[in-house]
């Protein structure tokens, strides 16, 4: 049983995923969304300091000061909060567009402008002298997607079909460039541009808000216990077979991640209950603390190894895995296709994702606010990801106790294996 399990995962799974992760769109996606990530880090940090995480009858000093800062100069904190999350979508949109067209070798730059003047057109149509901006932060990042992909295509099926407007030779690169988009524009503008008119005038709603309307069940659905547990199952299994599963399976999750985090972001801007769990920092910082598989504990239990090879794997890996990156240990051990830790690399996560769930919904911690990077250390990404709530911190501490229970005896089991090969090594060596 345990072959045939190992042989379905080599033979069926590892393909679709491998063929999954080097899809052009998928990836554009991906790297788009890692395009922007620079400004939605820092306009959420402003959030946080905005809204500082002390009571306002505080007599701390420290709070005082940072509560009277933030009440005087409340607008020109959120400024920059709003050019960065608050119109994400944007910057995700132009970053998806440029890197589609980079797979198609097509003109980067060109594409990621017509993206962002379709998205532009659709989402925020001028109004009284202003953009109207609901559209252009998280509840717009699925249409974002949609225009990405949409615009560089159609750009590329232009080509395919040689439809443009021809220019001698002797024109520079950069003006034959520029006119290459004349067409793509017009087509644009006199076909999804009067959709959107329609359905504003018929309907009183926006292309955008009918995407977001028909991925709300969807949305609503990955934001659940099964749907996370689902997803670290695939994600283990992925990096079991030796794929990088966080790629695969955060690419696909980090629209809904993003846009629960801006809904989050809303309701406290306007005092109003934190409404949605699954955002990237409880991925990171409960989940999979010190990467996929939880393999933080992992790495304490390999540094006081009686083995040579577990204890060197542990002192290599310590640093890394503190940092959320695990490639040492899991390639290192190895734990890709190594039946003895399967089962805790699955188990690990799994229970991290229970507890911390019900931690949540039951109010003992808090919920995501702020997009932190991956890389910071769990006990602090965990506080900073909720604006600094030190309850956070402390279910880390308890979920890497709970988390070496589950590794101990799979790590005895193996760490004997290998005490074993490393004395038969020692009596033919003799």
């Amino acid at each position: 049983m345990s072959n045939a399990f190992f042989n379905f995962i080599e033979n069926k799974i590892t393909p679709v995923a491998a063929i999954a992760g080097t899809q052009r769109h998928i990836m554009a996606v991906r790297d788009g969304f890692i395009g922007a990530m620079p400004f939605m880090i820092v306009g959420s940090f402003l959030l946080i300091f905005a809204f500082p995480p002390f009571s306002p009858d505080t007599s701390f000093f420290i709070g005082k000061l940072w509560l009277s800062v933030a009440q005087e100069y409340f607008n020109e904190i959120m400024t920059p909060y709003h050019m960065t999350m608050g119109i994400m979508a944007c910057y995700i949109s132009a970053g998806i567009a440029y890197n589609l067209a980079q797979t198609y070798k097509q003109d980067t730059f060109s594409c990621a402008m017509l993206s962002l003047m379709t998205f532009l057109l659709i989402s925020s149509p001028y109004k009284e002298g202003s953009l109207p901006a609901a559209f252009l932060g998280g509840s717009g990042i699925f249409t974002a997607i949609l225009v990405g992909v949409f615009c560089v295509e159609l750009v590329r099926i232009l080509k395919v079909y040689n439809i443009g407007i021809k220019l001698p030779e002797q024109v520079p690169d950069k003006i034959r460039h520029s006119f290459n988009l004349l067409i793509p524009a017009i087509v644009i503008i006199c076909t999804i541009y009067p959709l959107n008119v329609v359905l504003q005038h018929q309907f009183g709603m926006l292309l955008p808000e009918i995407i977001m309307t028909a991925f709300t069940p969807l949305i609503s659905a990955a934001d659940s216990l099964p749907a996370v547990l689902i997803a670290v199952l695939l994600c283990q299994v992925l990096w079991f077979s030796g794929i990088n599963g966080g790629a695969i399976v955060v690419g696909i999750l980090q629209p809904f991640y993003l846009i629960n985090l801006g809904l989050n972001q809303t309701a406290l801007a306007n005092g109003l209950p934190i409404p949605h769990i699954f955002a990237e920092a409880f991925w990171a910082f409960f989940i999979n603390l010190g990467g996929s598989g939880a393999t933080l504990a992992l790495v304490l239990l390999y540094m006081r190894s009686k083995a040579v090879h577990l204890r060197a794997i542990g002192k290599l890996s310590v640093v890394p895995v503190c940092f959320n990156i695990n490639e040492p240990v899991i390639f290192g051990s190895p734990v890709v296709m190594n039946p003895v830790l399967f089962i805790p690399f699955i188990i690990a996560p799994v229970v991290n994702a229970v507890i911390a769930w019900f931690a949540t919904t039951s109010g003992l911690i808090a919920k995501v606010i702020s997009l932190v990077p991956w890389t910071t250390p769990a006990p602090v990404g965990a506080a900073w990801g909720a604006g600094w709530v030190m309850n956070n911190t402390l279910l880390v501490v308890a979920l890497i106790v709970i988390d070496i229970f589950i590794y101990l005896p799979f790590f005895k089991i193996y760490e004997k294996q290998l005490l074993e090969q490393e004395q038969d090594q020692e009596v033919a060596t003799a």
